[in-house]
């Protein structure tokens, strides 16, 4: 029986132009051989699989051949290309960095280079995986790489270029491979099936070429491996089920449903994938490549980024037309952060649903509205109600604020609040006694996001309190109250330090200002508050108004008013460290330092 070997080793290319998707270097190579014009050193890095290895013996392989072709590639004839293909050349030798990766090794590998070829012109040295040397090995390898001796060239080859020394980048030509396409490696697993008598399906070899992302040893292993699975005959189904690939039929049928806004099909199809184990974040992946390529296919210069086969490729033509370009947009950006988020996310599968189900919302009208569920409830719209309180989160940002306020609108007339007006449960600002104009509708503006128990309260009805004095207040069915409670000391600075918690991100400057100021009571309910410097009273300026109505709002007490000064010279008092502040202490409670010895503490 004839000894099996594996088709990355069988059909290993030994010309220049056997070599699959790196024609650019091929022909530099070659043209370097016919015009005799060698460099010293040869730096050959890509992914893995690409053909750096290969390259380089057919390179060392035509460099020696005593007879080249008017192409610049080795004769086979003469004896040191049969030397080189029986493997008894003594010119041409390789060195795997990854075991050999020491100073002693690369020492040894240097003095080889002193004795000059025996047959052909030059002695050639392949060392692959040369990031793996060591930082010591580099060092020693450095001079002879610089000044080798005539007869010596050097091909270096690694999948890291990143790792390797710029010393010994400096001293190289370097050659840079690129990964296969998958039209390259369709077309290559075509011959190879073509030479070994087996049927295949293109879709199948596509979906092989797809997998080895664009290394042609793993396509070519992938290859054997099916091939072994489908017993000659590769068929598309056959392929997905022994890669353990999830068929792109699920895919264009998920698109479509979103679409149309077939949340509920959605969610059968992902339960039935999730059912045949595939994971969630599987699923993600693949739609997010799924929906890249629906939008490529859209436009006519974007058509040949798809690295697909043809069929495919018209497949995603048809559901691009389908498809608004902003859905796709939108779909990507979706897929995208779910992806990020996955890791992380405690309940994965309802994490990769409601993306699924964002997504399928994209395109329903803001004016829609689903079929109510029972009790005669007035139909709703979850995406209508989310896109609504995102704009009046966003129009918050206008003004700086310190708590969630009310903002007033004026209407022609006065009316009475309905019972389905959103209030919040907190967080009101009162109207001033002075202002002449009917009771709003209210309209929430805050810097803090919404919690579904923040979205529930908000559909509950609450009575708004009205200052008297107001037009509102004329309405006989409108209860009105005036809180005058008194506060002490201890609460004004309880209240005015839990301000300053509350404070948004974007005053978190002014906050910790404001958390080193002292208000006072100097008449109650007068409040004044001794500010540092000019440039801290301007802030403060700005958002006194909020301040002071936080104030009456938790202190129960419309009647406070805020005064600002600025401190006096004298006044200004020094801010002590923590250290210093401990010395003090000492000074004061002597127990203080008798506690830390016998504790043996030490501060911070």
């Amino acid at each position: 029986m004839e000894e099996y070997i594996v088709s990355a080793r069988k059909y290993r290319p030994t010309s220049f132009d056997s070599v699959v998707g790196q024609q650019a270097l091929t022909t530099t190579l070659k043209n370097a051989v016919k015009s005799g014009k060698l460099a010293h050193a040869y730096l050959f890095c890509g992914p893995r699989g690409v053909g750096k290895t290969t390259c380089a013996r057919i390179f060392a392989k035509a460099i020696n051949c005593l007879t080249p072709t008017a192409d610049g590639e080795a004769c086979e004839n003469c004896e040191s290309c049969k030397a080189f293909n029986e493997q008894r050349s003594f010119n041409i030798f390789e060195l795997d960095a990854a075991s050999n990766n020491s100073v002693e090794h690369i020492k040894t590998l240097m003095e080889q280079t002193r004795i000059p070829p025996q047959v052909g012109k030059y002695k050639v040295f392949i060392i692959d995986e040369v990031h793996m040397l060591s930082t010591a090995a580099f060092n020693a390898f450095l001079k002879t790489l610089e000044e080798p001796p005539q007869h010596v060239i050097f091909i270096l080859a690694t999948t890291e270029k990143h790792k390797i020394l710029p010393t010994i980048l400096s001293r190289c030509q370097i050659y840079d491979f690129e990964r296969m396409s998958v039209r390259d490696t369709i077309a290559h697993l075509k011959a190879v099936a073509d030479k070994e008598g087996i049927t295949y399906e293109e879709e199948a070899l596509a979906v092989i070429a797809e997998k080895a992302d664009g290394g042609m040893r793993d396509a070519l292993s992938i290859f054997d491996q099916a091939a072994s699975f489908c017993q000659g005959n590769i068929t598309y189904q056959k392929v997905i089920e022994d890669l353990n690939v999830l068929d792109s039929d699920n895919y264009f049928q998920i698109m479509d449903y979103a679409v149309d806004n077939k949340v509920a099909e959605i969610m059968v199809l992902v339960n039935n994938i999730i059912n045949k184990g595939f994971d969630g974040g599987l699923i993600i992946q693949g739609l997010a490549n799924h929906i890249r390529n629906v939008l490529m296919a859209k436009d006519a210069q974007t058509l040949p980024l798809l690295e697909t086969s043809e069929q495919q490729r018209q497949r995603y033509q048809q559901q691009a037309a389908k498809c608004e370009t902003r859905m796709l947009y939108d779909a990507l950006r979706f897929t995208n952060l779910c992806d990020q988020q996955y890791r992380q996310a405690s309940n994965k599968r309802l994490l990769v649903e409601l993306t699924l189900i964002e997504i399928a919302q994209i395109t329903q009208p803001d004016g829609d509205a689903q079929t109510a569920v029972g009790g005669g409830r007035k139909p709703t719209k979850l995406k209508s109600l989310f896109k609504h309180l995102m704009q009046q989160t966003q129009s918050s940002t206008a003004a700086p604020q310190v708590a969630a306020t009310v903002t007033d609108a004026p209407t022609p007339t006065p009316h009475h609040p309905s019972p389905n007006t959103q209030h919040p449960a907190s967080n009101t600002q009162y109207p001033s006694p002075n202002t002449q104009h009917p009771t709003p509708t209210p309209r929430l503006k805050s810097s803090i996001g919404f919690s579904w128990n923040n979205i529930m309260q908000m559909q509950k009805p609450k009575k708004m309190v009205v200052i008297p004095g107001t037009l509102a207040s004329s309405d006989p069915n409108t209860k009105t109250t005036n809180e005058l409670h008194e506060f002490s000391q201890q609460d004004l600075e309880l209240q005015w330090l839990s301000m300053c918690n509350r404070m948004p991100q974007k005053l978190s400057g002014i906050a910790t200002r404001m958390k080193n100021m002292n208000p006072t009571i100097t008449e109650l309910p007068n409040v004044e508050v001794t500010v540092d410097n000019q440039l801290a009273m301007e802030q403060m300026e700005q958002i006194k108004g909020s301040i002071v109505n936080t104030l009456r709002l938790y202190l129960h007490n419309s009647a406070i008013t805020l005064t600002l000064r600025i401190a006096e010279h004298k006044e200004n008092v020094k801010v002590l460290t923590r250290r210093e502040q401990f010395v003090l202490m000492e000074e004061k409670y002597p127990s203080v330092s008798k506690l830390r010895e016998v504790f043996n503490l030490e501060l911070a």
